[in-house]
């Protein structure tokens, strides 16, 4: 006979927070939202060998996850794993370009040769839309530096177009230089001293290296909660299948990945054991892989006892998800995280080891999150959240009057991605198990990652919470009625529409 459980599944929507003491020291400015991410010994002191300073990811997926969402993530302090519904080479790519990305020090994208001419400046500034270019010998982002030009160097509608670069530019006798190596702080030391607007950073051979701009100063102070490697390098995700795994985790540890996660519907398997085991057997243990996604003990201690870096829980929770529709299976996500919270708690009373949890998908609102994360979850990993952004790679378009962007699920015809549904059989998607969609268009990533932890610091402030494990320690969680979802919201009063025109 089939087992069945007492209790029904529940959302984050059936729940409420309620307040705690709010001490004087309980302050927004005292708050941490460092999480871990991967597993490690508590018992023993240990610390875990990467942490979060938000408890934030971005989805396995092509309309949310490419180098420009996990650059601007990883600005506000979270990290974005890159779809691997791509090939080996193109995600390995995206990799690099993240890694190449140092805080502060930017590959040149605008570059010219001597003997070439200002039209063509006019062309690659347009192209561009970066007014400085490097003018190196061979015109790559990598020469030897010869110069610096500017539009401000010359006004085209009163020389020829045909004059040679190498006569309106800033020879390299006369810039001021930094040597390959030098901190972000000295950089702008040498910038605010000298009175420039950027430092070409050179090799000892003369060769461009990098720039370092007055302007990106401001930004560094923008993001204070930026995620860098012991390089000072942005952290950056991946996803892997049960697949090709021995032919792509290689190609992005080359690349410079931090961590990577199986991305599987479905992770309670002997697929994802295999998959743990040999990666762990072939590249050592300290390649950091999570797993999932599963929804009880378990699928949970199955994976931790498998070698998983991290779990994800959800199943058929993600809003362009049909995984429940198509095939009856999932559950719903706030019981799902509450049970594989239990569950690591229990292991790691057994083990000494903590492995982190994360819970991916079934966040609709700001304070999901915060739910999420009292009940137990180190972080979350969202997919609609993020593909609202400009910094997501999907497209912007316009329907029926209102900005929006297209966002499709991982299990659609669009994507294609039969291997994150992979069950060891034929090659191919046997049925779709997500929906191609559009979502409201939300501007820029900071703007909206600063509200949404805001309001979680604040929510955590509320419980007398300074800490996630605090959080998790003082919360005191409530299930509500249909009637109290409806008093939640505005009711019983006209809303005044602010968008109305005169």
């Amino acid at each position: 006979m089939a087992y069945y459980y007492d209790e029904p599944s529940h959302t984050f929507g059936e729940y409420l927070l309620i307040p705690g003491y709010t001490s004087a020291d309980c302050i927004p400015e005292h708050v941490s939202l460092k999480t871990p991410v991967v597993r490690f010994n508590k018992k023993a002191g240990e610390s875990a060998d990467l942490y979060m300073n938000i408890p934030m990811t971005s989805a396995v997926m092509q309309s949310v996850s490419d180098d420009k969402l996990a650059i601007a993530l990883a600005k506000e302090g979270g990290i974005s794993f890159i779809y691997g519904s791509q090939t080996i080479e193109d995600q390995a790519a995206m990799v690099a370009r993240v890694k190449a990305y140092k805080a502060g020090f930017v590959t040149s994208d605008s570059n010219i040769r001597p003997d070439q001419t200002l039209e063509e400046v006019c062309q690659l500034i347009e192209k561009t839309g970066h007014s400085t270019i490097a003018v190196t010998d061979d015109g790559t982002a990598h020469g030897k530096l010869e110069g610096i030009i500017t539009e401000r160097d010359f006004r085209i509608d009163h020389v020829p177009a045909n004059s040679k670069v190498k006569e309106y530019m800033t020879p390299f006798k006369d810039l001021i230089t930094g040597q390959d190596g030098i901190s972000l702080n000295e950089a702008n030391d040498i910038i605010w001293a000298n009175k420039v607007n950027q430092l070409p950073i050179i090799d000892k051979n003369g060769h461009l290296v990098s720039l370092v701009f007055r302007k990106d100063f401001d930004s560094h102070v923008t993001y204070p909660n930026e995620l860098l490697d012991s390089r000072h390098r942005y952290i950056v995700g991946a996803g892997i299948n049960t697949r090709d795994y021995m032919q792509r985790v290689p190609a992005l540890l080359e690349a410079g990945v931090d961590i990577m996660t199986l991305d599987s519907s479905e992770g309670y398997s002997e697929w994802q054991s295999r998959a743990l085991h040999d990666i762990h057997d072939k590249f050592g243990k300290n390649v950091k892989v999570g797993a999932g996604n599963v929804v009880d003990r378990d699928g949970f201690m199955f994976l931790a006892e498998n070698g998983a870096d991290f779990v994800k829980i959800g199943i058929g929770g993600g809003s362009i998800c049909i995984t429940r529709e198509q095939k009856g299976i999932g559950r719903g996500q706030a019981t799902a995280t509450i049970e594989v919270a239990k569950a690591r708690d229990e292991y790691y009373e057994k083990t000494g080891i903590y492995v982190p949890i994360c819970s991916d998908g079934g966040i609709v609102h700001d304070y999901h999150v915060t739910l999420a994360l009292a009940m137990g979850a180190d972080f979350v990993m969202l997919g609609r959240y993020f593909a609202r952004f400009d910094e997501s790679p999907s497209n912007k378009l316009v329907v029926n009057g209102n900005y929006v962007k297209e966002y499709w699920g991982e299990g659609s015809n669009r994507a294609r991605n039969w291997q994150r549904y992979d069950l060891g059989g034929k090659k191919g998607m046997a049925f779709e198990e997500g929906v191609d969609s559009y979502v409201p268009y939300a501007g820029h990533l900071h703007d909206g990652v600063q509200l949404t932890t805001s309001k979680v610091i604040h929510t955590m402030c509320n419980c007398g919470a300074l800490s996630i494990p605090e959080l998790q320690e003082k919360a005191k969680i409530t299930l509500v009625s249909s009637v109290t979802v409806q008093e939640s919201g505005a009711h019983d009063v006209v809303v005044k529409n602010t968008s109305i025109q005169s």
